[in-house]
């Protein structure tokens, strides 16, 4: 069996396009849709469902296949790897999911790390919110993603990074701005920009702690629309200092009562991981557990 074929069906399911696809793998869109067409023919199942409105997406049976497919794939990259460290060459692609704040401020001092020794590996990002990075774990599209402890990461094994303080972000101008570390109860007067999203826990559990209630005057789920607000004097924030510090239109401070998010390395199995992906662990490990 071809696992030419594996690839090109995985490939067309992620871009849910034949000339994509095509373009992807540098082959003419004939050979990608013969490719796809031998292979259900081989199977007697449909795997992909042809619409001109919809365009292409799986079928009930493709949907149960691809992961498989994909777990094959993973396995030939092993061992295409395990054979080039044999022969001292270097070889294979890290496959890695993120989140805005561990793209800007934790990947570039890890991939410089890593590249130093390793320039040879390849690299594909997927960026999205913690959910979409947990599922393509799941699923089989990444092998290895930026998490933060408790959001569904329980069944992965974790390479812990950093702890993420929450601080209070306001406008450069704000009565806050000469304040290193703002007291909780300092708040319950402040238009409060309530996040929806990937570090809501975080927030509430805090407020939880001082026992009040934030006057919240906005409930937004998109970071960066966030960190856009507050820049416009539209209130004050909570949010993690990994990613809020980042934008320097703003300011923060610390609060009186600590929570921390902990950002973690996940993958389905360590101990099963190819070569490239074990050494990228040991190399986050080398750089984050010394800070």
């Amino acid at each position: 069996m071809s696992f030419v074929r594996f690839e090109i069906v995985a490939k067309v399911a992620e871009l849910g396009s034949f000339t994509a696809t095509a373009d992807k793998l540098n082959m003419t869109q004939s050979a990608v849709s013969h490719a796809v067409a031998s292979l259900e023919t081989e199977w007697g199942v449909s795997l992909l469902i042809r619409d001109r409105k919809k365009g292409i997406t799986l079928s009930d049976a493709g949907q149960k296949i691809l992961p498989h497919i994909r777990e094959v794939l993973k396995r030939i990259e092993i061992i295409n790897q395990e054979i080039a460290l044999v022969t001292n060459l270097e070889t294979g692609i890290i496959r890695v999911g993120t989140f805005a704040s561990a793209s800007s401020c934790l990947l570039p001092k890890l991939l410089a790390k890593f590249q130093k020794k390793h320039p040879n590996i390849e690299f594909k990002f997927f960026e999205g919110t913690y959910e979409e990075i947990t599922e393509w774990l799941r699923s089989g599209i990444i092998d290895i993603g930026f998490v933060v402890k408790g959001q569904s990461s329980l069944n992965f094994d974790l390479v812990p990074l950093i702890k993420d303080k929450m601080v209070v972000a306001y406008h450069p101008d704000h009565r806050f701005q000469f304040k290193e570390t703002v007291d909780m109860n300092d708040l319950m007067d402040e238009s409060f920009i309530m996040p929806t999203g990937m570090y809501q826990s975080h927030v509430e559990a805090l407020f939880k702690e001082a026992n009040i209630e934030p006057s919240i005057l906005f409930e937004v789920h998109d970071c960066t629309t966030i960190a856009n607000m507050v820049q416009e004097g539209l209130g004050v924030t909570i949010g993690p200092e990994l990613f809020l510090k980042t934008h320097q239109t703003i300011k923060v401070s610390k609060l009186t009562i600590e929570n921390n998010r902990e950002v973690a390395l996940a993958c389905h199995s360590i101990a099963n991981a190819s070569p490239a992906v074990k050494e990228f662990l040991t190399t986050a490990k080398h750089v984050f557990y010394q800070n």
